[in-house]
């Protein structure tokens, strides 16, 4: 349904890109899912069609639009069915390349930015590791400055893109103490020395996406690949988690949707007792339920959107948003295969991929419990 935060553009908008994914992604989701990852031919295909600059000023070959557009790009992207398809192209657009577009120099934005939003790099984010995933102060990985360069040594895990990317923005530890105020980023490129992928790791879900192990050792990174400034890592990092649980929301939403369409479709096609299913009072119920579920996430993360649109520092409004639709994607997917009884449990009905998608939503971008952590504070409770 249209709702009030979007105008006529993001509508014409909305159609050029659901003829994209209709026409060029979705016909390739069980090939890519079996695969592990997406090909670069689709991240160079976006570029040209200007995907993945749509918040990105026109200097550097962007779209010069805002979020609410790119809200538009990530709904439309998830209706392809696939949420490892989603995530590799998102996370590319949405937290790998931008915080070199916020924090970095313009020597950094015309070396990375630009090939980034046309498709030729693709890019990952280097945050979590083995003993380090939500608790983003507890890195491991360290930066010893020496002269020209830093010299990184670390591992990271659960990169998406991490197998495929030609540069990862790299969180790593630049000096002991304080706490929160010794992380720095990096631009670190895949071809340097010292730098190896390790296993690429095989997952429930977000199958069309590659998600890897990526280890540093010794990595000699010029003082110019430093990130904004040394040890405000941290601070940064928070800034571009508010877009990432955003986009993350919106993920979790439109493959809820998805999978409420699904079963919809099915309890009018499924015969039982001499009727469709849809027929079934606590059926029908069980939808309803799933379609407020739905709308209720949609509110908040709408809202939390156009604020942030506007600049607004919505860490709070982004954190619920968060941590509500992830666990509605959860609740309405496993809904969904309930719906669909036994044929809900077999691979080629598409709402088991719905639902092994969904799981990650509540885990991924900080997981729900640490959500409500951050809320404790943020409320005062």
């Amino acid at each position: 349904m249209k709702h009030w935060m979007f105008q006529e553009e993001h509508e014409i908008f909305r159609k050029a890109v659901r003829r994209f994914v209709d026409k060029e992604i979705s016909p390739h989701i069980e090939r890519w899912e079996q695969e592990g990852q997406v090909p670069r031919s689709l991240f160079k295909r976006c570029g040209e069609l200007g995907y993945l600059g749509i918040k990105y000023p026109e200097e550097y070959g962007g779209m010069g639009s805002d979020f609410i557009m790119e809200t538009v790009f990530v709904e439309e992207l998830m209706n392809c069915g696939s949420g490892g398809v989603s995530a590799s192209i998102g996370g590319h657009v949405g937290i790998a390349s931008t915080p070199i577009w916020r924090f970095g120099n313009e020597e950094q934005k015309r070396k990375y930015l630009i090939p980034s939003v046309k498709g030729e790099m693709v890019a990952a984010l280097g945050i979590t590791e083995p003993y380090a995933g939500s608790d983003v102060a507890s890195i491991q990985s360290t930066a010893k400055k020496q002269e020209e360069y830093y010299i990184l040594n670390g591992t990271k895990t659960f990169i998406t893109n991490g197998a495929n990317a030609d540069y990862v923005v790299v969180a790593a530890k630049t000096r002991e103490r304080p706490v929160h105020e010794n992380i720095s980023l990096f631009i670190v490129e895949t071809d340097w020395e010292g730098f190896s992928i390790g296993k690429k790791l095989q997952k429930l879900g977000w199958r069309g996406s590659d998600t890897a192990e990526l280890f540093f050792e010794n990595v000699k990174i010029p003082k110019e690949n430093l990130l904004g400034k040394e040890n405000e890592g941290f601070k940064y990092l928070m800034e571009n988690f508010q877009w990432e649980r955003l986009t993350l929301a919106l993920s979790s939403i439109a493959l809820a949707e998805k999978a409420l369409e699904e079963a919809m479709k099915y309890s009018k096609e499924r015969i039982q007792f001499g009727k469709p299913i849809r027929q079934f009072q606590v059926l029908r119920h069980k939808m309803v339920d799933m379609a407020v579920d739905i709308e209720k996430a949609r509110y908040i993360t709408y809202r939390a959107i156009y604020n942030y649109n506007k600049g607004e520092n919505v860490i709070t409004e982004a954190t619920m948003a968060k941590a509500y639709a992830g666990e509605m994607g959860s609740r309405v997917c496993d809904e969904a295969v309930q719906i669909h009884g036994g044929n809900g449990y077999m691979m080629e009905f598409p709402v088991q991929r719905y639902w092994r998608d969904a799981r990650i939503q509540a885990i991924g971008g900080g997981t729900t419990e640490i959500m409500k952590e951050i809320l404790v504070k943020q409320l005062d409770i």
